[in-house]
């Protein structure tokens, strides 16, 4: 401790006292989430009696900061948000913060309470997937920073992928291949990501003059794609197009085992390029988005906001125009030379022997 009357009181000083390191004070008194309470408590105290002060200790405790995020996914079995999670992890160990994987059951009542028990726990949130409304994210964005993936709402930060001009180059890949009818499984109702990708296609076949429809809404998995597999073969096209690689192997697996061929009866694209589309028979053709950069680029502008304002929003209280990371269409096997048109319609089906009916 420094010897002359009025001498400033460093954090070696207090660490000194406290019997601790210098990064534990720094830990206590700027990122309390990083170290026990009683600890935080005990550095506190000694720093107070030594009269050691900084600008983040005379903070009131709501301003202080926990030094922990939470990413909010809406299944956490869903491999496309093992890239988001492990690009968020990664940048927010860069900045001493730590992370915490918050799973929503695709459900908005469990995204809401959720939201609600964390907010005093948490200094801001990284909404993958959100099943709220545009008006409850601005409401929690008020009182937290908040960065929402794969959609933009008014006045919040968000992080997309260029869902649009993917769809549309896997439009074009079909009709390269002669497809005229694709068919758009749609996944769950509530997912701002599914809407965008509907109308993508639906203004992509306006343009390619390819007819579209949208068989759905499903749960995006396995399951899910089996049941829409159940609906379009009531009206089958030549292609599909999955919401994503879940849906798409399942309706794979479902068209197979009624006797249609994948690709030489049907083409399917997917969406995420997870691992398991490299690993189905045949290897899944796929839209890939660049989710460990979107994990990682949320958690930068959340930090940035920590360091730029106390308050929730975004610097100059608007955010302008989303951050646009590219997406890319990866082809695989899944997708070949549209089926001759006496094919079309269920007639593939027929020359593929079929189980006879039972009961």
């Amino acid at each position: 401790m420094g010897d002359g009357e009025g001498a400033e009181v460093t954090i070696y000083d207090v660490a000194a006292a406290a019997g601790v390191a210098a990064s534990t004070v720094s830990r206590a008194l700027s990122k309390p989430g990083r170290v026990s309470f009683k600890t935080a408590e005990h550095v506190r105290r000694v720093a107070a009696e030594l009269g050691y002060r900084s600008s983040r200790i005379e903070l009131p405790l709501s301003q202080r900061g926990t030094g922990v995020l939470a990413v909010v996914v809406a299944d956490i079995a869903n491999p496309v948000f093992v890239g988001v999670v492990r690009g968020a992890e990664r940048a927010a160990d860069q900045h001493d913060l730590t992370l915490a994987v918050v799973e929503t059951q695709e459900s908005e009542a469990v995204e809401q309470r959720a939201l609600a028990r964390l907010e005093a726990t948490v200094d801001g949130f990284v909404l993958a997937s959100s099943r709220l409304t545009d008006q409850a994210i601005r409401a929690v964005a008020k009182r937290r920073a908040v960065v929402v993936l794969n959609r933009t709402v008014g006045s919040v930060p968000s992080v997309v992928s260029d869902n649009g001009r993917a769809i549309t180059q896997a439009a074009e890949h079909l009709v390269g291949l002669g497809h005229t009818s694709i068919a758009y499984l749609a996944g769950p109702e509530a997912s701002y990501a599914d809407g965008t990708r509907w109308r993508s296609l639906r203004e992509a076949g306006l343009e390619l003059d390819v007819r579209v429809v949208r068989v759905g809404p499903h749960l995006p998995t396995l399951r899910g794609g089996g049941a829409a597999a159940a609906a379009w073969q009531q009206r089958p096209t030549t292609a599909v197009i999955a919401y994503n690689d879940l849906m798409a192997i399942g309706f794979i697996q479902a068209v197979t085992a009624a006797g249609r061929r994948v690709p030489a009866d049907v083409s399917v694209v997917g969406f995420d390029d997870i691992v398991d589309a490299e690993i189905v028979r045949p290897p899944l053709t796929t839209i890939a988005a660049p989710t460990v950069d979107m994990g990682a680029s949320a958690v930068g502008h959340l930090v940035s906001s920590r360091r730029d304002t106390a308050r929730p929003s975004a610097p100059d209280g608007t955010t302008g125009e989303p951050v646009l990371l590219p997406a890319w269409l990866v082809v695989r096997a899944s997708t070949g030379p549209a089926p001759a048109p006496a094919a079309a319609g269920g007639s593939a089906a027929r020359r593929a022997p079929a189980p006879r009916p039972t009961g």
